[in-house]
C-alpha cells in the first residue's frame, strides 16, 4: 500500500532518533513504546514540557482507533482524521525532529509511516504576567513579558488586531537554536532595515548559544566599539511600548527566555521615551520628558563643572563662592569623586545580592553610617556627598540602564580631564563626548541624534514635546 514501510524501516528510524538523542543519558528524555489500530507507535518527549491533560485526552482518542480505521491509509490521512486536539506536521528529518524534541514538542513514530508526526503539546514553565519592576506606569496596562516567548506574542497580537502584523520565527545558535521571532507591521516597516535583519538572522555568524539573550543577539546583530557605550537598542518588558512601536513602523525582536523586547533602529531620543509620557496629559508627558533631559545633562557635567570651580577658584563669580569647601579636604576633591562614583556601584552590587526582607536595613546602614560618618571624619566634604546623591539619584531617572552607564563612563572621564588640564580638558571631553555620539549608528545606519542631526524639526518637535495622541 502506497505510504507504508516495512517494520525493520519502523525499527531504523526510531534507533537513529534515539542514537541523535542520546535518550539513555538523560533522565528526563522519555520514549514510549504504544501499539494501537494494530501498529507498533512510539512516543518521544520530554518530561515536564507535556500538558499532561492533552497529552491524555489524544492517547484516549489514539487508543480507540480500529486497524481498518481511514486514518491510516496516508499519514496526512492520520493527521486530519486522527488528530483532533492540536498542531500537528509531519517531518521526515531526524536532525529536525530531534530539534523540535528538545524544544519541547512531541514526536510520534508509527509502523507504516514514512515520516515523524510532531504534535505540539507544549507547556513551559512560567510567572504570571505581572507588571515589571523597571517600567511601572502611573496608569494603563498593567502586565508584562514573561520569559515564555509564545506568551510575549500573544500579548503583542491581543493589541493589534491586524492581518498586517507579521510574526517571524528563527532559531539561531548551533548549540541552544534559542527561537527568536522578529515582530512588524507589512505595511508601515523599513523594508531596508527588514531586508538587513534578514539577513542577520538568515545567515547569522559562527555563534554557539544565545546564552545571554538579548545582550547575545545585540552582538551578533550589530558589533560595535568597546569604548563606545551608548546603547543602540532599546529594551522594554511592557507589551503596550511594543506594541506601539511595532504601529510606528519599528521592528521588535524577542528572544525565547527573556522577558523582554528589543526595538530597532533605535536612536538616542528613542531610549529617552517612556511609557508615563503617553499615559498622561501632553502637558505633563512634555514636563516630564524636558525634566529627563535635563537631569541628563545635569549628571553629565555637574560633578566635572564643580571640580573645575574648585581647581580654578578664579573662574567662579563670588555670588557663586559659596559653592566651594569652606575648609580644605583632606582628601582631594578629584579622589572623593572617584571614590564615591566606585562606591555607589558597590552599595548597588550589594543591595542586588541583598535578601529583599533587608533591602531597607541595607539602605539605612548605607545612608546613616557611612553618609554621615564620612563628612565627620573629614574624608568627604557634605558638597562632594550633595552632589554625588543627586547624581546617583539622576540615574534612577532614565528608562534605559545601559544609557545611565554610559553617561556615568563619561562624566568619569570628563572628571580625568579636568583634574588634569582644567577648562581645556572639560572641552576637549565634552568634545570626545560629541565625538562618541556622531560616530554612533543605528542598526538602520542613520545617526544617533537623528532628528537633530541631520535636523528634522517636525520629527525632533514630537520626539521633544509629546503631541496629543490624536495627531499622531
Amino acid at each position: 500500500m502506497k505510504g507504508r514501510t516495512t517494520m525493520s524501516d519502523f525499527t531504523t528510524r526510531a534507533r537513529a532518533l534515539r542514537a541523535t538523542l542520546q535518550i539513555e543519558k538523560s533522565f528526563d528524555l522519555i520514549e514510549r513504546p504504544v501499539f494501537f489500530g494494530g501498529r507498533r507507535a512510539l512516543f518521544t518527549l520530554i518530561d515536564g514540557f507535556v500538558k499532561d491533560e492533552l497529552f491524555e485526552k489524544i492517547t484516549e482518542f489514539f487508543y480507540a482507533l480500529r486497524q481498518d480505521d481511514p486514518c491510516f491509509q496516508t499519514e496526512q490521512d492520520f493527521l486530519s482524521r486522527a488528530v483532533p486536539y492540536c498542531e500537528a506536521a509531519l517531518e521526515p528529518n531526524i536532525s529536525r525532529v530531534s530539534t523540535a524534541v528538545l524544544s519541547g514538542q512531541t514526536a510520534l513514530l508509527i509502523e507504516g509511516f514514512h515520516a515523524f508526526i510532531l504534535l505540539d503539546l507544549r507547556t513551559y514553565p512560567q510567572r504570571d504576567t505581572a507588571e515589571p519592576e523597571k517600567d511601572k506606569v502611573f496608569r494603563g496596562s498593567h502586565d508584562g513579558f514573561v520569559e515564555t516567548m509564545v506568551l510575549n506574542c500573544a500579548l503583542i497580537r491581543r493589541r493589534i488586531r491586524s492581518p498586517q502584523l507579521r510574526m517571524e520565527a528563527y532559531a539561531l545558535g548551533t548549540s541552544s537554536k534559542t527561537d527568536v521571532v522578529l515582530c512588524y507591521m507589512e505595511d508601515r516597516v523599513d523594508r531596508e532595515v527588514l531586508g538587513r535583519l534578514h539577513q542577520k538572522l538568515r545567515c547569522p555568524a559562527s555563534v554557539d548559544a544565545l546564552t545571554m539573550n538579548q545582550e547575545s543577539l545585540a552582538e551578533l546583530l550589530l558589533p560595535h566599539k568597546w569604548y563606545n557605550p551608548f546603547p543602540r537598542f532599546k529594551y522594554t518588558e511592557r507589551p503596550d511600548a511594543a506594541a506601539a512601536q511595532v504601529l510606528e513602523g519599528d521592528v521588535i525582536l524577542l528572544v525565547d527566555n527573556s522577558p523582554a523586547a528589543m526595538t530597532l533602529p533605535t536612536s538616542l531620543f528613542d531610549v529617552m521615551e517612556e511609557a508615563n509620557d503617553y499615559y498622561l496629559p501632553p502637558l505633563t508627558g512634555t514636563y516630564l520628558r524636558l525634566v529627563r533631559f535635563l537631569v541628563l545633562l545635569a549628571m553629565l557635567i555637574l560633578t566635572p563643572l564643580w571640580l573645575l570651580v574648585n581647581r580654578d577658584p578664579h573662574l567662579l563669580p563670588s555670588a557663586f563662592s559659596f559653592l566651594t569647601p569652606d575648609k580644605p579636604p583632606l582628601v582631594p576633591l578629584f579622589w572623593q569623586l572617584i571614590i564615591l562614583e566606585i562606591s555607589i556601584d558597590g552599595l548597588k552590587l550589594a543591595t542586588l545580592n541583598t535578601p529583599s526582607m533587608m533591602t531597607t536595613s541595607l539602605s539605612v546602614i548605607a545612608g546613616i553610617v557611612v553618609g554621615d560618618f564620612a563628612v565627620q571624619s573629614g574624608w568627604f566634604s557634605a558638597e562632594t556627598m550633595l552632589y554625588m546623591a543627586f547624581v546617583a539619584l539622576g540615574a534612577f531617572n532614565q528608562p534605559s540602564f545601559e544609557l545611565g552607564y554610559a553617561v556615568k563612563f563619561m562624566r568619569i572621564g570628563l572628571l580625568c580631564l579636568v583634574a588634569l588640564f582644567g577648562g581645556w580638558g572639560l572641552a576637549a571631553g565634552l568634545a570626545g563626548v560629541l565625538l562618541l555620539l556622531l560616530r554612533c549608528k543605528t542598526f538602520s545606519g542613520h545617526s544617533y541624534l537623528y532628528p537633530l542631526l541631520p535636523l528634522n524639526w517636525k520629527l525632533l518637535r514630537k520626539k521633544l514635546f509629546r503631541p496629543p495622541l490624536r495627531k499622531q
